[in-house]
């Protein structure tokens, strides 16, 4: 059951990320300049957490951590190149670098979490 609802929560957020992408703008109003970064790092910090709780039931437990940060880094640079053909839209490579940053800095901090985790 929980490997259904891990699956289906990591392809939703996927599945997000790229309707977002695909929007040429997005309502949210820009109270700072590096807000974007934040909502990259935190939306891959999430995104790292469920691919983590997803590839961990086809991935070995000693290569989970990384392949989910690869994954994520990879998806974060295929969403860049996909923002780049959206008019409206434009691919920055800071944007990458927090997408990694943020699923990377999940895949450390899981390991204190990662009891609580286990249970769900």
């Amino acid at each position: 059951m929980f490997k259904i609802f891990d699956i289906l929560a990591f392809l939703g957020l996927c599945t997000l990320i790229f309707w977002l992408s695909n929007q040429p703008s997005l309502p949210v109003p820009i109270v700072f300049g590096i807000q974007d970064k934040i909502h990259h790092f935190i939306a891959y910090f999430v995104l790292g957490i469920l691919t983590w709780r997803s590839f961990r039931h086809f991935v070995t437990p000693s290569a989970v951590a990384i392949t989910s940060v690869a994954f994520c880094s990879l998806y974060g640079m295929s969403d860049e190149w996909h923002q780049s053909f959206v008019v409206g839209r434009d691919s920055e490579t800071l944007d990458w670098v927090a997408d990694t940053l943020g699923a990377a800095v999940a895949m450390q901090l899981l390991p204190r979490f990662q009891t609580y985790l286990k249970s769900y």
